[in-house]
């Protein structure tokens, strides 16, 4: 077991690396610039289409075009925005949030190019649902049907770890350490709430994700931005320190170790493609689901879930932690670095609002995550492995929420990283695709 776990280390130093983190924010620089700058000119109308309705005569799929991206939201907003954030500010500084906002702005591009090719390649099965992603457009779309399967391979094992028993770990650990409730009745509980989701496949997820992810975005923001008007003096000053220490060393300070301006930047890079997860080819499973009259339009609503996931939530979170010196260099890391900030400024109750926060987080990931691997499954496999993965998904939720997860998270960590290799080729050989399918809509409009 220990090899293993220092296998898949390596194996992280890698797919988590520095080279391919900034192959992961160059794919999308170089999708920025093809598309013209897509993720600044057209953001505005991508968030008035989040809220337009498409005809249902033209539009094909198993749900909205607003469910797909609270389902793909579900996913990518979780321990990311609470404990990656906290552990980007332990490692690189403040100024590692200034490159977890370029690696967003580049990752919208990614994003997009994701969802569009997604839409366009997307395929109807036998029971009449549609699926689509990174293995659909790199069979139709490249005829690399062989690199479409090591995604999917990768997707679906990532499902089960990070997707799974790593989110009921944090939740049960996060309960028991607020309320005290033991982690065996938190991955009971979990289970039980997932599974009645899950069983009803993408209809019901959609359903469920369209009215959880608003809740549980508003009651964070809400919290986290009554603290940012309590202590609005202080932001201004909070800003100049983000943006003053991606570009200069931040000197150690209390239990702070101090950081690099490389190390600013990975972090920032790292933190930000792990929130997001742009590139990785996750998101686009979902939005292939949606039901929509052009994959262009579908791209658009896609490119506003980086910016909701890292330009908003994941910077309410680093501007709570930061607003006070003490803690963000008191040494303390991940969420409990979030907990403690949240309580200095909301005593008594701050800590709940984080615990609760991540519960909610880690549970809408589970249900997302579900979706994802049931279709890597499900193009390995055929439709027929769908029902067993489902049970089987639904009991790893219990026995991750009590198991010491650190290969878990180390094995699906790797599986997660390297899901990106073969979606970035699909991206890159099919950019032209992409940008064709986005002048003709333009030029239409």
């Amino acid at each position: 077991m220990e090899t293993l776990d220092k296998l898949f280390q390596v194996i992280n130093s890698f797919v988590w690396g520095q080279y391919m983190l900034m192959l992961l924010v160059g794919t999308g620089f170089i999708l920025t610039i093809v598309l013209r700058f897509i993720n600044i000119r057209k953001l505005f109308y991508a968030v008035t289409l989040v809220f337009k309705p498409v005809k249902k005569k033209d539009a094909e799929g198993d749900i909205s075009p607003f469910q797909a991206l609270t389902t793909a939201l579900s996913a990518t907003v979780g321990t990311g925005n609470i404990a990656g954030v906290a552990t980007a500010i332990t490692l690189g500084g403040p100024g590692a949030i200034f490159w977890m906002w370029v690696c967003a702005f580049f990752g919208m591009a990614t994003k997009y190019s994701e969802a569009v090719l997604a839409v366009k390649y997307r395929k109807h099965l036998p029971d009449g649902t549609i699926c689509g992603g990174p293995m659909q457009y790199l069979t139709q779309g490249l005829g690399l049907r062989w690199l479409g399967m090591v995604f999917s391979f990768c997707g679906a094992i990532a499902a089960f770890g990070i997707g799974n028993m790593v989110q009921s770990n944090s939740v049960a650990l996060a309960v028991k350490e607020a309320f005290g409730v033991p982690s065996y009745v938190t991955g009971l509980t979990l289970c039980f709430f997932a599974a009645i989701v899950i069983i009803g496949g993408i209809k019901r997820i959609g359903s469920v994700t369209g009215k959880v992810v608003p809740l549980m975005a508003m009651f964070y923001l809400f919290f986290g931005l009554l603290i940012l008007v309590l202590n609005i003096d202080r932001v201004p000053g909070v800003i100049q320190l983000i943006f003053t220490h991606a570009f200069t060393p931040c000197a150690a300070g209390g239990g702070f170790a101090g950081a690099a301006v490389a190390q600013a930047l990975r972090f920032g890079f790292a933190r930000g493609v792990f929130s997001n997860e742009a590139g990785l080819g996750s998101a686009p499973i979902a939005h292939a689901a949606a039901k929509t009259d052009s994959p262009v339009r579908q791209g658009l609503i896609s490119m506003t879930e980086v910016f909701i996931d890292t330009i908003v939530i994941c910077s309410i979170t680093a501007f709570v932690i930061l607003l006070s010196t003490d803690v963000w260099q008191s040494g303390m890391t991940s969420s409990s670095l979030t907990a403690h900030a949240f309580e200095t400024f909301l005593p008594g109750f701050g800590k709940y609002i984080v615990a609760v926060g991540l519960s909610f987080f880690a549970y809408s990931t589970l249900i997302g995550w579900s979706y994802y691997g049931e279709e890597c499954i499900e193009f390995l496999f055929g439709i027929k492995a769908r029902s067993p993965y489902r049970l089987f998904f639904c009991v790893l939720i219990v026995f991750g929420s009590f198991m010491k997860v650190d290969l878990v998270w180390n094995f699906s960590d790797a599986m997660n990283g390297l899901m990106a290799i073969p979606n970035l080729v699909g991206l890159l050989g099919l950019s032209y695709v992409v940008y064709q399918e986005t002048m003709k809509y333009f030029n239409q409009k």
